[in-house]
Formats: C-alpha cells, sequence, structure tokens
C-alpha cells in the first residue's frame, strides 16, 4: 500500500522555527510530504530566525508583503495555494501548521473535499480549529516529549543512578502543570470510552484498544495521550479506575472492571435509606442526590441502565409510586 501524499503549509507569522524538526517528525507517521511551504514577509527582521531552517530542510518559502496594517496577508496566500494543490489532485491530504483561527473554514472545505487534514499549533490554537482537522497535534506536546527523551537519553549515557520517572508519575505532573483550558478532560474522556463500551456491550460487541483511539480522534481531533503525559493509549486507559486492559492474542481488549462489589454496596446503601424513611418514602429526586453526594463516580450507566428510576426499580423491595403532585417517591415494600 502506498503512503499517503502530503502538502505541508505553514504560517511563519504564528509558528516559531524552533518546532521544523518536531512538525517534519510528526508528519512520517502520516505518509510521504510533496508540498513543503512557508508563508511570510521574507523581507522581516522576525522571520530570519526561519532562513536557516528552511535551506536544511528543503522548504519553499513564499513572500508575501504586508502591505495593510492590521491586515494578514499570509493567511490570504496560504489560503489561496491550498485550494490550487488541492485541484491538482496531487494530494491525499494537507498538513496545516499554524496556531491562527483564520484556517477553520479552510480546514473544513478541505475536508469537504475529502481530503485528511492535520492541524498543527500551539497550546493557544483555538477550538474552533482544532475541530475542524481530522486530528490535531499541539507543538508544545511534541516539544516536551523530545526534550523528555533527550534528558532521558543523556542519563543513560551518563550512567545516572536517578531512577527515571514512570507513565504514571509524568502524567501526575503533566496534569498538574501543563493541561490548558482547551484540553479535553480526562474525566470526559473516561466517561465516552464507557459509553463506547456499554454500546458495544448492548450490540454483543467487545471492544478494541484500536476502536476506543478510532473513536475518541473522531470526536476529539485534538485528543493525544501525550497532552496528558503518556506516550500510549493503553497506559493512559490503565489509570482509568473502572477500565480493565486485558491482552487477547497480540490485541488489546478495554471492558469495564466487575462492579458487582460496588453494586451490592450502593443497594445496601439506598435500601437503608428509603427503609429509614417510613412511610413517607423518598422523592426520587432527592435519593439520587444522596448517593451522588456518597458515591461522586456514580454513574448508572455502569450499571447497565439509561434511567436512574430503572435502576431503582431493579432492587429488591423498592417500589416508586407518584403522589398527588405526581412526583415519583421511592417506597419500602
Amino acid at each position: 500500500m502506498e503512503d499517503k501524499r502530503y502538502a505541508v503549509l505553514i504560517d511563519s507569522d504564528n509558528i516559531s522555527a524552533k518546532y521544523i524538526s518536531n512538525i517534519l517528525d510528526e508528519m512520517t507517521k502520516y505518509g510521504v510530504i510533496t508540498y513543503k511551504r512557508i508563508y511570510g514577509d521574507w523581507t522581516s527582521p522576525q522571520t530570519s530566525k526561519w532562513k536557516q531552517e528552511l535551506l536544511e530542510n528543503s522548504i519553499m518559502p513564499i513572500q508575501q508583503f504586508s502591505n495593510t496594517t492590521g491586515k494578514n496577508a499570509t493567511d490570504s496566500a496560504l489560503i489561496i495555494d491550498a485550494m490550487d494543490i488541492l485541484y491538482t489532485n496531487n494530494v491525499d491530504g494537507f498538513c496545516i501548521v499554524s496556531s491562527d483561527s483564520d484556517f477553520t473554514r479552510l480546514a473544513s472545505r478541505l475536508r469537504e473535499s475529502g481530503m485528511d487534514v492535520i492541524g498543527m499549533g500551539e497550546e493557544k490554537t483555538p477550538r474552533s480549529f482544532r475541530a475542524a482537522c481530522t486530528v490535531f497535534t499541539s507543538l508544545d506536546v511534541l516539544m516536551d516529549n523530545d526534550e523528555e527523551d533527550s534528558e532521558d537519553t543523556a542519563l543513560s549515557l551518563n550512567k545516572s543512578n536517578r531512577e527515571h520517572e514512570s507513565d504514571k508519575e509524568r502524567g501526575r505532573k503533566k496534569e498538574s502543570s501543563k493541561l490548558q483550558s482547551n484540553v479535553i478532560s480526562k474525566t470526559v474522556i473516561e466517561k465516552d470510552i464507557i459509553d463506547i463500551i456499554i454500546q458495544n456491550e448492548n450490540n454483543d460487541k467487545a471492544t478494541g484498544l484500536s476502536e476506543v483511539g478510532n473513536r475518541l480522534i473522531k470526536k476529539y481531533p485534538d485528543f493525544d495521550v501525550r497532552n496528558y503525559g503518556y506516550s500510549l493509549l493503553s497506559k493512559f486507559l490503565e489509570e482509568m479506575p473502572d477500565l480493565e486492559l486485558k491482552k487477547e492474542n497480540k490485541t488489546y481488549m478495554v471492558s469495564l472492571l466487575d462492579n458487582k462489589k460496588a453494586n451490592e454496596e450502593i443497594v445496601l446503601f439506598l435500601k437503608s435509606i428509603v427503609k429509614n424513611s417510613g412511610d413517607e418514602g423518598v422523592n426520587l429526586s432527592e435519593l439520587g442526590n444522596v448517593l451522588k453526594a456518597k458515591y461522586n463516580n456514580f454513574n448508572v450507566k455502569d450499571y447497565g441502565y439509561t434511567k436512574f428510576s430503572k435502576f431503582v426499580q431493579s432492587i429488591d423491595r423498592l417500589e416508586i409510586r407518584e403522589d398527588h403532585g405526581k412526583r415519583n417517591i421511592v417506597y419500602w415494600v
């Protein structure tokens, strides 16, 4: 199978030259680069740091004078070139390197034409551009990983006695110091994975690790385990308390942990609340709030139900009835 061909188009106004090796290395994951172009005003002193990188990496500079103050002519030139390349039918996808939301519509338009769009930008990149791409990668994360690899190599060469940090330790440090507000929280990701597993279980289908990764990227183009301090998706999932990974014939499968014990504890807790309420019973919504207060991670879907009322009805000796105000009241029977 032939490698996919990509056009890499870089906005020099919004990207530092220090990222170039990370950009080109990352693109080797996707295919072959057939166009390498960078846009900017090369008469400006601000582009001086790029000039050596252009020679060493054979990147074609596209000159665009800043004719009007406050107008970004570089954006227009990049967009026009992208559409020209699209109509040549010589590429399978594009890599747009910028931290500017102005390229959101371009990314959407390229995807409408069946193109893969790999976005790359700094952490400040707006979510609108991230979401418009097929995949979005943070350059800050690539740079951090590169620096950690270099440091680990140096430690190895010097035969240092200092122990390397585990993925778990790195993950905790990253979450506390590096994550920005535009990175999807780990809690949201875990909930999405649980939903995927439950959907598959309803269809008598097992859930593979690769399916989890693919579906998360489809929903969140900027999802990348490196954002959370991990190098492998399997390590990332192992840290989630409600998930279990098992290796079957060289393939990792993901499932929910057996929650039988937790289920029994919750059932006993609900029974005691309702029983102690006597003949008055307990309002269903209030019962749910009390349960949530005690078990923060409780999610009725984890127990195979879509509604809390269905879960309560499944418990022996608990019954839900409507009162005169049409409120759902749970009684001990």
